[in-house]
C-alpha cells in the first residue's frame, strides 16, 4: 500500500511519480502534485508558470492535508 505518508493511495501515487526522462518532477508534464518533507506542504506542480499551487485538502479523497 502507497498510502503510508499521505492521505490516500492516489495521493501517494501523485507525489510519488518518478519520471526516467524527467528526474526534477517540475520538468515532467506527468507529475502533478509535489510534496515538500521539509514544511509537509503539497501543492500542485504549474508546469508552463513554473510554480506551485499550494493545496490544503487532497484533490482525491478531500482529506484536510495539514493543521
Amino acid at each position: 500500500m502507497l498510502a503510508k505518508q499521505h492521505c490516500c493511495e492516489t495521493m501517494a501515487f501523485q507525489v510519488e511519480h518518478r519520471c526516467d526522462q524527467h528526474p526534477d518532477p517540475f520538468d515532467c508534464l506527468d507529475a502533478l502534485v509535489f510534496h515538500s518533507a521539509e514544511s509537509d506542504e503539497y501543492g500542485l506542480i504549474l508546469h508552463g508558470a513554473g510554480g506551485l499551487a499550494l493545496i490544503q485538502y487532497c484533490p482525491w479523497c478531500g482529506t484536510r492535508l495539514k493543521d
